[in-house]
C-alpha cells in the first residue's frame, strides 16, 4: 500500500509519541519508586492515567467542531511536550515531600492523551479512500505493537546507561518531533453540533452509540471485553505465574512478549490479506471473539509454562483478527463527521470499565482464586462472540462502504 501524505505524518507522528509515552511511563515509574521506595505508590501510575482519561473522553466533545480535528491531536501532543518539559526542569528539586508533583504531571499528560486517542483513530477515514480502510488500520496498529514490544525492553535497558531525567528529557525531543509532524497535517474540520449546549455536545456520541444498530451492538462488545481484559493486568497475572504455573516473575514479561507478538503476526494477517478480511468482516469478528474466548478458558486451566506461552500467542493473534475489523466497522458505520464523538465515547466505555473491572478482578483474585477470574474472562468473551455471531448480518462492510459514499 502505497501510504499518501497526511496517513505518513499521522503515523509517523504517532509513532514517535507512542515511543516517547513507553519510556515516559518507564522513567516515571522509576523515579516515583526511587523517591518513595513502595511498589504501591507507583502502582497509582497506571491508576492515575486510566482516570485521566476517562474524563478527557467524556468532555473531549466539547472541543469538537470548535477546532479542526488536526490542530486538536497536534495541540493535545504540544501539551505534552510542554508539561514533559516542566517535569524534566522540576525533576532535580523532587523529594519524598513534593513528589505529588509527578502525579499531577502525569495526570495532565493522560488527559490530553484521552483527548488524542480517539482522534487519531477518527483522523484515519480522512487520509485513506474506504477501501483502503483495512490495510491502513493493520499498518497502524502493526506500528503500534512493534513499538509497545520494543520499547518495554528497550525502555529498562535506558535507565541502565541514563537517569530518569535524562530519559524525561530524551522523551521530550520525542515529543517535540511528534508535535511538529502532526502540525503539518492537512486541515479536518468535525462537523459542529450547531448552537447545542455543552451537555447536547457531550451526549452527542453517546446518541449515535445508541441510534445506530451496529454500533449499540459493538458499545455492548467494548464493555465486556474492557472488563474481560482486566485479568492481563499486572496485579492479576503475577499471581497467576505465582500460584497457577508456579514459575518465577520474569514470566510475567515472557507471556506479555508473547501475547504483543501475537498481535503483531495478527496485524501482518490483516494487512496481507486486507481484501479477504474485508468481503468477511463477519466471519473474521465471529472467528477471532470464540477463538479468544476458547483460548483464554485454555489458559486458566493450564499449568504448563510454556503452553502458556503458546496460549498467549494465540490470543494475540485472534484478537487482533477481530479488532481491526472491528475498527473498519466503526470508521464506516457512520459519516465521517460523527466518529470523534463516536470514539470519545466508545474511549470513556473502555477507560471507565477497564479502570473499575481491575480493581474488580483483583478483589475477585483474591476471594476466589486466580483461575477462576480467568474462566471469568473466558465466558465474557463467549458472551461477545455470541452477540457478534447474533447479529452477524450488522456487520456486512458493503452497507458501511456504501454509505461513507454517498
Amino acid at each position: 500500500m502505497k501510504l499518501n501524505k497526511n496517513f505518513s505524518l499521522l503515523l509517523i507522528g504517532q509513532s514517535f509519541a507512542n515511543i516517547g509515552d513507553v519510556l515516559y511511563t518507564v522513567g516515571v515509574i522509576s523515579i516515583i519508586y526511587e523517591i518513595k521506595g513502595s511498589a504501591t505508590t507507583a502502582s497509582f501510575v497506571p491508576f492515575i492515567i486510566t482516570t485521566c482519561m476517562f474524563i478527557s473522553s467524556i468532555i473531549t466533545p466539547l472541543f469538537v467542531g470548535k477546532v479542526p480535528l488536526n490542530r486538536l491531536l497536534a495541540g493535545s501532543q504540544i501539551g505534552k511536550t510542554v508539561f514533559l518539559l516542566l517535569l524534566g526542569l522540576f525533576l532535580p528539586g523532587i523529594t519524598e515531600s513534593n513528589y505529588y508533583v509527578v502525579f499531577m504531571v502525569i495526570a495532565c499528560i493522560a488527559f490530553l492523551d484521552g483527548c488524542a486517542n480517539p482522534i487519531r483513530q477518527t483522523l484515519i477515514p480522512y487520509y485513506v479512500k474506504p477501501e483502503k480502510l483495512m490495510k491502513a488500520n493493520g499498518i497502524t496498529e502493526t506500528a503500534t505493537q512493534l513499538i509497545q514490544a520494543a520499547m518495554w525492553f528497550v525502555g529498562s535497558m535506558f535507565l541502565l546507561f541514563f537517569s530518569p531525567q535524562q530519559l524525561i528529557w530524551f522523551v521530550g525531543g520525542l515529543f517535540l518531533i511528534s508535535s511538529t509532524l502532526l502540525w503539518l497535517l492537512e486541515k479536518v474540520s468535525a462537523q459542529v453540533i450547531g448552537t447545542a449546549g455543552k451537555i447536547e455536545q457531550i451526549k452527542e456520541g453517546w446518541k449515535t452509540l445508541f441510534h445506530t444498530p451496529v454500533l449499540q451492538k459493538l458499545a455492548l462488545v467494548e464493555c465486556l471485553e474492557s472488563l474481560a481484559g482486566t485479568v492481563w493486568i499486572a496485579a492479576v497475572l503475577y499471581v497467576f505465574i505465582q500460584d497457577a504455573l508456579k514459575v518465577d516473575q520474569q514470566w510475567w514479561g515472557f507471556i506479555n512478549g508473547a501475547f504483543f507478538l501475537g498481535l503483531i503476526l495478527g496485524s501482518l494477517y490483516c494487512m496481507k490479506y486486507s481484501s479477504l478480511v474485508g468481503r468477511k468482516l463477519e466471519s473474521f469478528l465471529i472467528v477471532g471473539s470464540f477463538l479468544s474466548f476458547l483460548l483464554t478458558i485454555l489458559f486458566s486451566l493450564n499449568s504448563i509454562p510454556i503452553l502458556a506461552l503458546a496460549i498467549s500467542f494465540g490470543v494475540g493473534i485472534f484478537t487482533q483478527v477481530k479488532n481491526i475489523p472491528q475498527q473498519t466497522v466503526i470508521q464506516t458505520s457512520v459519516h465521517k463527521e460523527k466518529l470523534s464523538t463516536v470514539y470519545t465515547s466508545l474511549g470513556a466505555i473502555s477507560t471507565g470499565i477497564f479502570g473499575l473491572g481491575s480493581l474488580l478482578m483483583g478483589i475477585l483474585t483474591d476471594i476466589f482464586g486466580v483461575r477462576t477470574v480467568f474462566v471469568f474472562s473466558g465466558f465474557l468473551l463467549a458472551f461477545v462472540s455470541m452477540i457478534i455471531y447474533k447479529n452477524k448480518s450488522l456487520f456486512i462492510r458493503q452497507n458501511y462502504l456504501e454509505k461513507e459514499r454517498n
